[in-house]
């Protein structure tokens, strides 16, 4: 089925209606919350922006989902999920009035840095949740088509978002204040998620009593054993294991070269306006964003004439080289084509990752799996910040990280070749 046929085929539910209705209205809030971050963190005229910062920066936004996500669960199976829909995003919004007071009344960075990971820590409830309620509202033959547009649309208002927030900024300007109405914004619509959530019914996404179900505080301990069963469980899958690799070194890689394009926008290219440099930036993910919603349709096409084992090195190795030829002139027309590059590339590798897990993995182990998966996706990122803190210059002109991210891209592809290729039968 395409993308418009499934979306089509599960609108017809009037409880998905809703669970749909809540994510996008939440996605499109927690857009113009990122492009507040990342324009008071990385082109606020007031701060200036370093390897190192943007370092800080990712860690702020992406350490909750690796950190926290294993854990959430212990509590989304105990308590109701449509309250955690109603309550999250009403939490959320009360905390961005906070970050928004903090950024207004001009306190330390580590101070608002601390507001925005309450936030992200209370998101992560949010989307875990609606993970979780999803087979309460569609029937089990549509689940699929559910979970493939659900949050694909999710994260397309999120672009939508971040491209409201762009267009606010320019109507509430770049400082302090401009930053803090951004976030007030973002908080006012969040509650309107919670509104959308009420609609539905307390009982409606579950969680089902389960008497033997283990005490929360069991739960917790047994967290960290069952990573290491997952993780176990799933080296034991090499084709599955393999592409989820692939995915980490693509998000390490694609890390550096998020990286790379801050400092050159507020450096190299415009001399450290920060306005012209947000805007460039802006082209970036945009692009990036086109890129991620082309892969979702070309992906099922090219996996059923490739096979994912081949479709996946052919991404790998695309992103590498196109990446160089783009990014190695450091000319300011080519980091936009890059990034649609790297978007079609990037999330080809993800939506593989993604079905082969789900194929090959025992439902059992599923749950463990896609933690081990969640850690690896936002922690490779913040990783690869890390080390663009050491590397890269002041300018950010650096020909170490664009090799590193053509020979990244290349010897994963081998790498995964390797890995994937069917063993020879030994004959006696």
């Amino acid at each position: 089925m395409s993308f418009v046929a499934d979306l089509r085929v599960v609108l017809q539910g009037r409880d998905y209606r809703r669970l749909f209705g809540t994510r996008l209205v939440s996605q499109f809030s927690d857009g113009i919350f990122q492009f507040g971050v990342l324009g008071f963190a990385f082109f606020s005229p007031e701060n200036q922006t370093t390897a190192l910062g943007v370092a800080a920066g990712l860690a702020v936004l992406l350490l909750p989902y690796s950190v926290l996500g294993p854990f959430v669960g212990v509590f989304i199976d105990r308590w109701s999920r449509r309250q955690i829909l109603m309550i999250a995003p009403i939490v959320r919004g009360v905390l961005l009035g906070g970050a928004a007071a903090l950024v207004a009344a001009d306190v330390p960075d580590p101070v608002f840095y601390a507001a925005a990971l309450a936030v992200l820590g209370v998101n992560r409830f949010f989307l875990a949740a609606l993970g979780a309620s999803l087979p309460h509202v569609v029937p089990q033959d549509r689940l699929m088509a559910a979970n493939a547009v659900t949050p694909t649309s999710g994260t397309v208002l999120t672009f939508v978002g971040v491209g409201a927030g762009f267009l606010l900024r320019g109507l509430f300007g770049g400082g302090d204040l401009g930053v803090a109405l951004l976030l007030t914004t973002s908080g006012v619509v969040s509650v309107l998620s919670a509104l959308v959530a009420r609609t539905m019914e307390r009982s409606l996404l579950g969680p089902a009593h389960d008497p033997g179900r283990p005490q929360t505080r069991e739960a917790l301990r047994n967290v960290v054993a069952g990573l290491a069963d997952g993780a176990r469980h799933l080296l034991s899958h090499r084709t599955a294991a393999a592409t989820m690799g692939a995915m980490a070194a693509h998000r390490f890689f694609y890390g550096i070269a998020t990286a790379l394009g801050i400092i050159l926008y507020r450096y190299y290219f415009t001399d450290g306006d920060p306005d012209a440099a947000l805007s460039g930036a802006s082209l970036v993910v945009a692009t990036s964003g086109v890129g991620y919603f082309l892969a979702v349709i070309i992906t099922p096409y090219a996996t059923e004439r490739f096979t994912i084992t081949r479709w996946v090195p052919i991404a790998l190795v695309t992103a590498g080289v196109l990446a160089g030829v783009l990014v190695i002139p450091f000319q300011e027309w080519g980091l936009p084509v890059a990034g649609f590059v790297l978007g079609i590339a990037g999330q080809s590798v993800k939506i593989c990752a993604d079905t082969t897990v789900q194929r090959d993995v025992e439902d059992v182990y599923l749950g463990r799996a896609f933690s081990v998966y969640d850690m690896l996706f936002n922690g490779m990122y913040v990783l690869a910040a890390a080390l663009s803190a050491a590397i890269l210059p002041a300018n950010g002109k650096s020909y170490l990280a664009v090799a590193i991210i053509v020979a990244g891209y290349l010897l994963s592809a081998l790498a995964y070749r390797a890995i994937t290729r069917p063993r020879q039968p030994v004959t006696p």
